[in-house]
């Protein structure tokens, strides 16, 4: 088998919190975890998915912190017994 160097451009910062990564999950290497990456990712064992975190405002992340501790309280909250008192509950709070 023909070997062959892929080189990658990164940060020295980069490169030495991977490589401590690798060495803290038993890897020998940070070669070795990226071989083992790109056969499974060539075999299609491994799907790479690249999601942005979605960032709440600082009012919603009061508003959100508000709402979490009243439900812990058990405070503004409408229990229902059964599905209908649920919509009739709902469609009290509608504006015309």
């Amino acid at each position: 088998m023909q070997r062959i160097v892929l080189q990658i451009p990164i940060n020295q910062q980069l490169k030495n919190e991977a490589e401590q990564a690798a060495h803290t999950q038993g890897f020998s290497s940070l070669q070795e975890v990226i071989r083992v990456f790109l056969s499974k990712f060539a075999a299609n064992k491994v799907d790479v998915t690249i999601q942005e975190s979605i960032m709440l405002s600082e009012e919603s992340e009061k508003r959100y912190l508000r709402e979490s501790q009243d439900f812990e309280q058990g405070k503004n909250i409408h229990p229902a017994k059964d599905v209908d008192e649920l919509v009739s509950q709902l469609n009290a709070n509608k504006v015309p």
